[in-house]
Parts: C-alpha cells; sequence; structure tokens
C-alpha cells in the first residue's frame, strides 16, 4: 500500500433515528420521526471491546483513542473497498445543504453502503457498542484519502443548513478510524480543546 498517503474512516452518529437505506431518505413512519433509539443490552454483549486500550484525550471536546480498535486485516479491506472509487471530497453549503467543492477540504473520499459486507457490518456493531449508540442512528462509514500536503481545514460536523437537519438531525458524535499511517503528518487537531494538538493515531495492535 506505499503507493497511499493516510486513508481515513469517518463514521458520524446523529442523535435523531436515520432511515433505513431502503427508505430513501426520509423516515417511512412519521411516528419514528424526531425518535432516538437505545441500543439493548444483549447487542453491547455480542460485540467485545478493550476499555484497557482507550485513552481519554480530551474532556472539552470529548475524544478518547482508541488503539487497535480496527485489525490490519480490516483495515486493507475498507481501503480495497475504496480505492478505485474515491471523488474528490465535498462539503455542504450552509444554505442550501446540497455537496459543493471548497478549498478547505481538498481530499478525496467516498462512501460505503451500510452492512455492506460482513466486514463493514461487523465494524459497524463494534461502533454501536463503544459509542452505546446503535447502527441505526449513525451515516454509512466515509473512507477519506489524504495526499501529501491535502487538508480539511478546522470545522464542525454538525450541519449548519435546515435541509440535513431535517433528514437527519444533529451529528452528536464522530468516531474517526485510521486505516494506514505515515512516518509523519496525518494529525487530528482540535483548535478549541483542553489540548489542541493531538498525536498520530499510529496502528499499534
Amino acid at each position: 500500500m506505499a503507493e497511499f498517503r493516510v486513508f481515513v474512516s469517518p463514521f458520524l452518529c446523529f442523535l435523531l433515528l436515520l432511515p433505513h437505506p431502503s427508505h430513501g431518505g426520509w423516515f417511512s413512519n412519521p411516528k419514528q420521526r424526531g425518535s432516538v433509539l437505545r441500543l439493548k443490552s444483549e447487542d453491547v454483549d455480542q460485540v467485545r471491546f478493550d476499555p484497557t486500550r482507550i485513552t481519554q484525550l480530551s474532556w472539552r471536546p470529548r475524544a478518547f483513542l482508541y488503539k487497535g480498535f480496527l485489525t490490519h486485516d480490516e483495515c486493507d479491506h475498507l481501503i480495497r473497498l475504496a480505492k478505485d472509487r474515491l471523488h474528490k471530497s465535498m462539503v455542504a453549503d450552509n444554505d442550501s445543504g446540497k455537496s459543493m467543492q471548497s478549498e478547505v477540504r481538498t481530499s478525496s473520499g467516498m462512501f460505503l453502503k451500510k452492512a455492506q459486507d460482513d466486514v463493514v457490518a461487523r465494524i459497524e456493531a463494534r461502533i454501536a457498542a463503544w459509542t452505546f449508540l446503535p447502527t441505526e442512528n449513525g451515516e454509512a462509514m466515509q473512507v477519506l484519502h489524504y495526499e501529501l500536503g491535502q487538508k480539511y481545514e478546522p470545522h464542525f460536523d454538525y450541519f449548519r443548513d435546515k435541509v440535513n437537519q431535517q433528514l437527519g438531525g444533529h451529528r452528536v458524535a464522530t468516531v474517526l478510524m485510521y486505516l494506514s499511517d505515515v512516518e509523519k503528518g496525518g494529525e487530528t487537531i482540535f483548535p478549541n480543546s483542553e489540548v489542541n494538538h493531538f498525536p498520530t493515531c499510529t496502528l499499534t495492535r
């Protein structure tokens, strides 16, 4: 994988219940709109994760590092799914909510389908167990590719436009998974946090 720089896979979680992909974007049952699902205890028990691998990086904002969340095989699998389908990354217009190109984001990326295969479904279940947010409250995973010098300038993951808020509500959490590593660079910075410069999230298992 030497031809690639940094692959990152964000998974964003919504406060409101998101529709199943077959529902075409809107809730088919009006009673479900605006509701929040609770993760069943048996769903958590079926997915194991190691709390000793978790380090709290900041409380404001809440940021935690989980080393070894993905296996090497899972990282390679996500990269294989994405590498031939990458397109220039877009941002959401603050007024219309439509996707548009912007110089603040210069990476490339693509979206996987929810539960696209057994590996993706297993990762989604692990994220749900760790965050206590059911998969129904999450977006499909996005795989991002950063070449040397590419960036995504400081931003908020929540939506400012009304269109996306009506479709799913505000994002309340982001799970950022590093799929590859580099000798230098690739940091994620939170300018307004208690510790504003976090080290690279290496793939140490």
